[in-house]
């Protein structure tokens, strides 16, 4: 009898989180889902009376004025570079750092670290006119360099502190026993801890490029041409007065969604392998 009363408990328990994890799933695809839909869609069958769920004629003309008539093209380019420029800025500072103060005891180390937390506690609407006066006077406003290296200002931290997580982890004798056999400092960090944390430093470049793929704010108010605007400022400047091009917006979306998919689909595997290390070792 009570062995019959834990088998009910169990499926019972096992059915409320299938239906807990399907419903958390229908609400993370239900909007990409019904963006595809709209993106699809003629202008005239968007905005109507009654709710049409499945388009009633499909149409990919969202797409093409998207990339023939406007400068999407250019935006998403530069979103491309900026992204790339961060992670690359990040993971060759923040690597460094993040090895510093996993394995060295020295004096402000734990300032320096609380100083980091410091900076992602701040909004970040409050780093916009300190960063626009920097950028201004050392001539990197309205520039995809600039631009990262705003980026760079508050997902630094970031990187640091994630990245320090698995190089605590990373056994120390097998970095002791390489500098023993005559490795340099450096080359055991490259050598030896590197590898060891590949999938971490992969999860957390990862979360840093999204971050910076997505980044809205500074990128409206550091530049101005469309030589250095980004994708998500490019749709908002699409919204004008009078209009709201619901198919183009929705074809944008879905378009600039599609390197974050290909990022993951290439490289899910380590980076939750990654992400699941971090958690144990926490």
């Amino acid at each position: 009898m009570a062995q019959a009363t834990r088998s009910r408990s169990k499926l019972f328990w096992d059915v409320a989180s299938y239906a807990l994890l399907l419903l958390l799933a229908f609400i993370c695809i239900a909007p990409i889902v019904w963006t595809f839909l709209t993106s699809i869609k003629f202008e005239a069958d968007i905005v109507t009376r009654e709710m049409h769920y499945i388009p009633p004629r499909v149409t990919f003309e969202n797409y093409v004025r998207l990339w023939n008539q406007s400068s999407y093209p250019v935006l998403v380019l530069n979103s491309l570079v900026v992204t790339s420029v961060t992670v690359l800025i990040c993971l060759f500072t923040g690597t460094i750092a993040s090895y510093a103060f996993s394995r060295f005891q020295f004096r402000g180390r734990t300032e320096l670290m609380l100083g980091y937390l410091v900076v992602r506690m701040f909004p970040a609407v409050l780093m916009i006119i300190p960063l626009f006066i920097v950028m201004r006077q050392v001539g990197l406003l309205d520039s995809t360099i600039g631009l990262a290296i705003a980026y760079t200002s508050f997902l630094l931290p970031l990187f640091v502190w994630m990245l320090k997580g698995f190089f605590d982890a990373a056994p120390k004798e097998l970095e002791s026993a390489a500098r023993i056999d005559g490795t340099t400092r450096l080359g055991a960090m490259f050598r030896i801890v590197i590898p060891i944390a590949r999938n971490g430093l992969l999860a957390t470049c990862v979360f840093v490029a999204i971050a910076a793929w997505n980044e809205f704010l500074f990128a409206l108010m550091l530049t101005t041409s469309q030589g250095s605007r980004t994708w998500p400022v490019g749709l908002q400047l699409m919204v004008g007065e009078f209009q709201l091009p619901w198919g183009m917006l929705a074809a944008g979306g879905m378009i600039s969604i599609l390197p974050v998919v290909v990022l993951f689909a290439i490289v899910q595997r380590a980076m939750v392998a990654g992400i699941t290390a971090g958690a144990v070792k926490g």
